[in-house]
């Protein structure tokens, strides 16, 4: 399976790195919603073995089947990736619980991507901070990360999932669900979510 190799960082100021990024040259493709929906097996084996089920809808509905790659690199987060372009998201939703399998977690993000030298760069909204997103060749995600002014002692490699775990854990949050709608009333301390994404290192 193909290999995705990526890094991501807490933005305090992410509209300083999308203006440092279109000075280096990067491509902007356009701003998305997106809406994902994380399918499970009736064992629940997919999240404890670190593998993911998605439906992703935004101006496509894609399904993707990712996997921790067994020989990784402890300085970045590699999966290994399929992932197919669908007609319709409803249908494959119907397909996916008809096989057995079941939608055990919704999550929302805005997502910027951008292009520059075969790296692609996503400047990501969650409900719970601004993030960017690095990936590509190991070489160049540094690299990209030393010129943008990103101390790679920073980067993070949690999925956005389990940061919100952490984030769930630590406020007492009653929800499962990563949305815009469920992070209305909360307020979520930016000073300490970077001190314990810092101590996932």
């Amino acid at each position: 399976m193909p290999l995705e190799i990526e890094v991501k960082f807490l933005l305090a100021d992410p509209a300083q790195i999308r203006r440092r990024l279109i000075e280096l040259g990067a491509d902007p493709r356009g701003r998305t919603f997106e809406k994902n929906i994380r399918f499970e097996d009736r064992q629940n084996s997919f999240k404890s073995t670190g593998r993911l089920l998605r439906l992703r809808l935004d101006r496509r509905t894609r399904l993707t089947f990712k996997s921790i790659e067994p020989d990784g690199d402890s300085q970045f987060k590699i999966y290994r990736e399929l992932e197919v372009t669908v007609d319709d998201f409803q249908t494959m939703h119907r397909l996916l619980e008809a096989v057995g399998f079941y939608p055990a977690q919704q999550y929302e993000k805005w997502r910027e991507t951008l292009f520059l030298e075969h790296t692609e760069f996503c400047l990501d909204t969650l409900p719970f901070g601004e993030f960017l997103e690095i990936e590509g060749e190991r070489r160049s995600i540094r690299a990209f990360a030393d010129r943008l002014g990103l101390p790679w002692e920073n980067r993070i490699l949690d999925t956005y999932l389990q940061i919100f775990e952490q984030l769930r854990r630590h406020m007492g949050l009653s929800f499962s669900d990563l949305t815009f709608d469920n992070f209305k009333t909360v307020q979520v301390d930016q000073t300490w979510l970077a001190e314990a994404l810092g101590k996932n290192h």
